[in-house]
């Protein structure tokens, strides 16, 4: 994944409507961040629009597309502690596991492909 990613705008979205309780209004900019955000945490173009058909649709999809996005990070924050540990220790063989435990359940795209993906990479070659 080339592109930048910048969940800003939809952890914003997310805290007005999940925690403040504003409601969640169908704008056309909204939809579009709803749908690009959709594509980010891998969920399928075709989840994203049947979604988007009922407002409570669109609420599932910004609850699912925040969960992915919280969860994502802190299991990915946890296993990059725990790597960095078993590096200090001279483990690689546990700190490379830890980056296959992390892509053995993640589902978010950028997660996979730049973070956990690029950290095995980089100590692929250690001992």
């Amino acid at each position: 994944m080339s592109k930048t990613i910048d969940w800003g705008p939809i952890r914003a979205l997310a805290r007005r409507v999940l925690t403040e309780g504003e409601r969640l209004a169908l704008t056309r900019k909204e939809t579009a961040l709803l749908k690009r955000t959709a594509a980010e945490v891998g969920i399928s173009d075709g989840e994203a629009k049947s979604a988007l058909a009922t407002e409570e649709g669109a609420l599932g999809l910004l609850q699912e597309e925040s969960r992915r996005i919280r969860e994502g990070t802190r299991r990915l924050m946890d296993a990059l502690h725990r790597l960095y540990q078993h590096k200090d220790k001279g483990d690689f063989v546990s700190a490379r596991q830890e980056m296959r435990d992390v892509l053995a359940v993640e589902v978010v795209p950028h997660y996979r492909a730049i973070i956990a993906q690029g950290q095995l990479d980089a100590i692929a070659d250690e001992p």
